[in-house]
């Protein structure tokens, strides 16, 4: 389940009103941390868009980076099939690990002064971005309206755009091209969640076509 504060109450916190919570780089899919949350953690992380956890040892509500400025923003937040332990889909800002590491899980290694930047990491994003409006059926979302239209109505939507994104290639200025790119790979994005389908799935067809030809 996608946690929104909508269905906030639908999380199953039990007597004991903490849950774990991986924090997961939506970028580079690393494993950051593992804290703990209890509704009101969750709940503020969810308004303030940033990881707020619960601090067992102070027993205190604490903003990840409020002091360092290490943040975390959250992209999305989901449950397990029990709904009793949280996956914080997150892009970080600086080191997860108070110990000066990109991870809690990086052992001995040390932080690099600069971390290279993941390939494509809007795509994630927009990925992201796409699947919460579809599980929440957000009101007036043009992705909501457009996946309700039915498999038949993306793929022509798929279809005109890439027509569009063909002859702008073929005739248009870059910008043109740019952008109907653009609107292609939004409509493609629309079309492979709507089947359940992933990005990734795509990524690892074209990693194992070109492992083919190695």
């Amino acid at each position: 389940m996608i946690v929104t504060l909508a269905n906030l109450a639908e999380v199953a916190f039990g007597d004991g009103q903490l849950l774990p919570a991986i924090a997961q780089d939506i970028d580079s899919g690393e494993v950051l941390m593992l804290a703990w949350m209890n509704p009101e953690a969750l709940r503020q992380t969810l308004q303030r868009g940033r990881a707020v956890f619960w601090s067992r040892s102070r027993a205190a509500l604490w903003e990840k980076g409020e002091t360092s400025g290490n943040t975390l923003t959250l992209i999305t937040c989901h449950t397990d099939c029990d709904r009793d332990a949280l996956l914080l889909l997150v892009r970080a800002h600086g080191p997860a690990c108070h110990q000066g590491t990109l991870t809690c899980f990086a052992g001995d290694a040390l932080l690099p002064r600069e971390r290279a930047a993941p390939a494509l990491p809007f795509l994630a994003k927009l990925e992201a971005i796409v699947t919460a409006r579809l599980t929440a059926a957000e009101p007036g979302s043009y992705t909501v309206k457009l996946a309700s239209e039915g498999p038949k109505r993306l793929a022509q939507k798929v279809g005109e755009e890439g027509l569009e994104t063909a002859l702008a290639a073929a005739a248009g200025s870059d910008t043109e091209f740019i952008g109907e790119a653009a609107d292609l790979l939004y409509h493609l994005t629309v079309a492979l969640r709507a089947r359940g389908l992933s990005l990734a799935a795509v990524e690892n067809e074209l990693r194992r076509r070109h492992a083919a030809r190695s």
